[in-house]
């Protein structure tokens, strides 16, 4: 949620930030009146208080024949007193309420929608073949990689098999990723998968797109979409170390999404599933170190894209198509040669202090006074990287070559067919 402080002291700022995610930024100016209400209802509730308080002491004092009188009055005060606390506590959950509508402030992001993108970079030029390319499904099916038919008997539809060197190759770009990581200084995790609802709330994944997340009723329970979001709730409700410097975790774990309102559109393989495995980075820091950060995310998954060879593009997401936590997002798109076109494998965003004031996460600052933690994630390696490495490594004759940084894992320097 928003910084109460930075919202009555930047309220262009903030309304700024609705318009460029397209959200309506009437909601700051209710927030703004709410906050009011809410220091008027403590201001009255505190009075009365320190007036019961009084009174307390003048009942003690009175003379015996006085006392019934008072008592009366005592009572009356109590009643304003407990009316009093009541507003309080309704027009605190009124400001709650508002604040939790109210997504992260926009820093740096252009503004529109999903089209409204920025490219910032071009890494490599798109695969060019002199042959007719295959897509990943059907190399996936010939070579004995991927099996949706049987998936799809099993789970139902976008579910799937990694089979033989399918699994490998997922295998070994997930541990690649994770010495990676390692290398980097991040503490490796594997997390839970089913999360309490305050753990999902707190990241932010309850608003508008909560109907993509697999919720277990019976249980009170819901199934993660990435590890983010139990990397984030690690530290809920704690005061963390950061005099030495960020604290940076990397969350190996099965993700799940409903995947909602997508019929119809990237539905052939394995480039849009109900299940899938990821590999999350997630940092704490302190909010000025958060930018540099980011970029140090971003470089990241560079690392790990030219690991595995693929041509790809950076770019800079507009506000309209940011998750409500995020206050900037760079993607990373890679080249699918038979689609003729680009497709996200990696984000990273920085949420500055959004997540951390929800989930009342803090540290000490230089001072020893308790400040909130800024968050942010990024993804290092994901099952739809196999959709752009089959693609843009195969061969005339059906084959897939294996990038030279998984071979040691997969065993081979090329799948091919029949074997």
């Amino acid at each position: 949620m928003i910084d109460l402080k930075f919202l009555r002291e930047n309220p262009d700022v903030v309304r700024a930030s609705q318009i460029n995610r397209g959200e309506d930024p009437e909601l700051v100016d209710q927030l703004i009146a709410a906050d009011e209400s809410r220091r008027a209802s403590i201001q009255a509730a505190d009075t009365l208080r320190a007036e019961q308080k009084s009174f307390g002491r003048k009942i003690g004092q009175a003379a015996p024949e006085d006392r019934p009188a008072l008592l009366e009055g005592s009572n009356e005060l109590k009643a304003k007193v407990k009316e009093a606390e009541e507003a309080q506590k309704a027009a605190e959950e009124k400001v709650t309420e508002l604040q939790y509508r109210i997504s992260n402030i926009v820093e740096g992001a252009p503004a529109g929608g999903e089209e409204d993108f920025v490219v910032l970079e071009h890494v490599g030029e798109p695969t060019k073949f002199d042959f007719e390319p295959k897509d990943h499904l059907e190399l996936g099916t010939s070579l004995g990689l991927i099996d949706m038919e049987r998936g799809t008997k099993v789970g139902g539809s976008r579910f799937y098999y990694l089979t033989g060197d399918g699994a490998f190759l997922q295998l070994g770009m997930m541990m690649l990723a994770a010495q990676k990581a390692r290398a980097a200084g991040f503490q490796l995790m594997i997390p839970p998968v089913l999360v309490r609802p305050e753990i999902m709330q707190g990241t932010g994944f309850l608003g508008e797109h909560s109907d993509e997340i697999y919720y277990l009723e019976r249980d009170d329970l819901y199934l993660v979409g990435t590890s983010e979001v139990a990397l984030a709730g690690y530290h809920k409700d704690e005061i963390i170390d950061l005099s030495n410097g960020p604290v940076r975790y990397t969350g190996w774990s099965s993700c799940f999404r409903r995947e909602a309102g997508s019929y119809g559109k990237d539905t052939r393989g394995i480039l849009r599933v109900h299940q899938f495995d990821k590999l999350e980075m997630f940092v704490y820091c302190r909010p000025e170190e958060a930018q540099e950060q980011h970029q140090a995310l971003l470089d990241m998954e560079r690392d790990m894209l030219a690991a595995v060879e693929v041509p790809y593009r950076i770019i800079d997401v507009a506000g309209g198509d940011l998750g409500s936590s995020a206050a900037r997002k760079f993607d990373t798109e890679a080249w699918v040669p038979t689609q003729g076109t680009w497709r996200e494998l990696t984000s990273t965003s920085n949420c500055t202090t959004f997540q951390g004031r929800r989930l009342n996460t803090r540290y000490r600052d230089a001072d020893g006074k308790t400040q909130t933690a800024a968050t942010l994630n990024g993804t290092l390696a994901t099952t739809r990287w196999l959709v752009a490495i089959l693609e843009n490594h195969q061969q005339a004759d059906g084959s897939v070559v294996v990038p030279e940084a998984l071979r040691p894992f997969v065993g081979k320097d090329i799948i091919e067919p029949g074997k």
